[in-house]
């Protein structure tokens, strides 16, 4: 698994803009590489993924992405769109996770059901019931027929084209 965190009761917590998380608020929502869900730096240029907000390296040129205000009690003091929460009440996951075909919650819950509401398999995957636990309902195609078995049915060695 990624990134889990323990999550602590309560709403999640709405943050104020500018350095000092002062008065104004600001919509710091914007999409990052591959559409992904992200944080707006000061600069309103640089979008940070969500997976990278409050790991402890300052990627927003005034540290904006790892103040205290932001990172003090996650996952509370987080924006409600930079997390996911998983069907087990007591784990997050960053909602750049979420629909990345890996089972970061642990039970599948970021990339299978209602909760997760994300799309079926891409080109780059293969559909099935994996056996090892990383994979949820699609192995990557670069594991087809790599003569280790991913699915049950054995489909990833056999019929599946990388």
């Amino acid at each position: 698994m990624n990134k889990t965190h323990p999550q602590r009761n309560g709403d999640v917590a709405t943050f104020d803009s500018t350095k000092s998380f002062s008065e104004e608020r600001v919509n710091r929502f914007c999409a990052a590489s591959n559409n992904r869900t992200g944080f707006l730096c000061d600069d309103r240029v640089t979008c940070v993924p969500a997976s990278q907000v409050c790991d402890r390296v300052s990627n927003c040129r005034n540290g904006e992405d790892e103040q205290e205000k932001l990172c003090g009690d996650l996952p509370s003091s987080l924006p409600g769109y930079l997390i996911f929460r998983c069907s087990n009440p007591t784990y997050w996951v960053y909602a750049d996770q979420r629909c990345n075909g890996m089972n970061d919650c642990g039970d599948c819950s970021d990339e299978m059901g209602s909760l997760a509401a994300c799309l079926p398999c891409g080109s780059e995957w293969w559909s099935c019931s994996p056996v090892l636990y990383e994979f949820c309902s699609c192995v990557p195609r670069r594991l087809c027929r790599d003569g280790v078995q991913h699915c049950l049915s054995w489909s990833d060695e056999y019929i599946c084209r990388p």
